[in-house]
């Protein structure tokens, strides 16, 4: 297969959320190489109440199964994070680098499991196999993956490979998440009487001092488990945060409301109810400011999975790549909750490296790595 080519057109459709605009038609392009490759599949259409009443939220679930072998089930999402100011959807090969928006997170990883299954077309694999490219992943996804799992039965006991991971190791569990909109109280008044207003901007300030001193609390404490040596890092840690800030409506003019979003983010070896007991304590600690929480999104963390599977699997990608290991991700998502709720197992797997700059500017992928994944996913489903 010519991943360059495949990968070129994949991202040359616009996946951005938000909007989500052109699900389909990425929809339609890659299921043309599933039939091709002997795969049953099925276009499913989301319905806009399992999926935060989003539209046009169209899922490709595609299937060679066997029935009494182990389930596996590989998964990928379309969507990509919007981009700015560079040539973003036109994919740009220069030094075996492959330059483009969702190059490595994650079209590339898509391309590796097209590749490995047209190679494998006529042979017998060794599970029973399906696969999901989901949407929505870079919002929010867990509604739209509980409406996917009557087309996945059965879910539970399955092997579940999430390649929207890391290269050269395997993924084992990745951070909880934890996401919360403070909106700080004021009152509007003209800026040259700014004496009879209060100004919520302001009062923010202080909530903000509060947070950056619990931030670097939190940044001293350590998983027991491993992350790998590319993150900079030894093992996982918790994070926290302040990645907007909002208000006011003109230089003139007392701003009556600021809002402030945080994202947390949890090792294994926290939970979600001491994470924001922790914060709202914190908050009230400040005097003199009047806020409220508008938002919360969760996450939960998920405890590193051990298997036999994912050692042999740690195994073929030291063979492949000569890296290999079975780490943290320092990441999270919807997914392995979800699949841990289903009584899955699930690992990851994938084309991202640090360096790759995912939703940032120039984002891009090696094509070597493309090239690895591809070799490693078709050992593991026939060795």
């Amino acid at each position: 297969m010519e991943y360059v080519e495949v990968l070129k057109k994949l991202v040359s459709i616009d996946t951005s959320v938000p909007p989500g605009n052109n699900y389909a038609q990425a929809v339609d392009y890659l299921e043309t190489f599933f039939i091709g490759m002997g795969f049953t599949t099925h276009k499913i259409a989301i319905p806009p109440e399992h999926a935060e009443g989003r539209p046009g939220r169209v899922n490709l679930v595609s299937h060679r199964r066997r029935q009494g072998l182990q389930r596996l089930i590989f998964y990928g999402h379309l969507d990509v994070v919007p981009a700015e100011g560079w040539d973003a959807f036109n994919l740009r090969e220069e030094n075996g680098k492959l330059y483009g928006r969702g190059t490595a997170d994650m079209k590339g990883s898509i391309v590796a499991l097209i590749a490995a299954m047209q190679r494998l077309k006529n042979r017998n694999l060794n599970f029973d196999i399906s696969v999901i490219l989901t949407t929505d992943e870079e919002l929010s996804q867990a509604s739209q993956l509980k409406y996917l799992a009557g087309y996945l039965h059965p879910v539970a006991g399955a092997y579940f490979c999430n390649l929207d991971s890391s290269a050269g190791f395997v993924s084992v569990t990745g951070l909880g998440a934890l996401q919360m909109e403070i909106r700080v109280k004021g009152r509007s008044v003209h800026s040259g009487l700014s004496h009879l207003g209060e100004n919520a901007v302001e009062k923010a300030f202080f909530l903000l001092q509060a947070l950056l001193g619990l931030k670097n609390k939190l940044e001293t404490k350590k998983s027991s488990v491993p992350v790998h040596h590319a993150t900079g890092l030894t093992h996982m840690q918790p994070r926290l945060n302040i990645n907007m800030i909002s208000g006011g409506l003109k230089v003139n003019i007392v701003p009556d409301e600021c809002v402030i979003s945080i994202d947390r983010r949890l090792i294994p070896e926290e939970n979600l109810a001491d994470a924001q007991a922790e914060l709202i304590e914190v908050l009230k600690s400040v005097p003199g400011v009047n806020w409220e929480i508008s938002a919360v999104t969760t996450i939960p963390a998920v405890p590193p999975r051990d298997d036999p599977v994912i050692d042999r699997l740690s195994a073929i990608v030291t063979r492949v790549t000569g890296e290999g290991g079975k780490f943290g991700e320092m990441g999270s998502g919807d997914l392995s909750s979800i699949v841990a709720g289903w009584g899955a197992l699930g690992f990851g797997m994938g084309v991202i490296r640090p360096e790759c700059n995912i939703h940032g500017k120039n984002e891009f992928v090696y094509l070597k790595d493309i090239q690895n994944l591809a070799e490693v996913i078709e050992l593991f489903v026939t060795s």
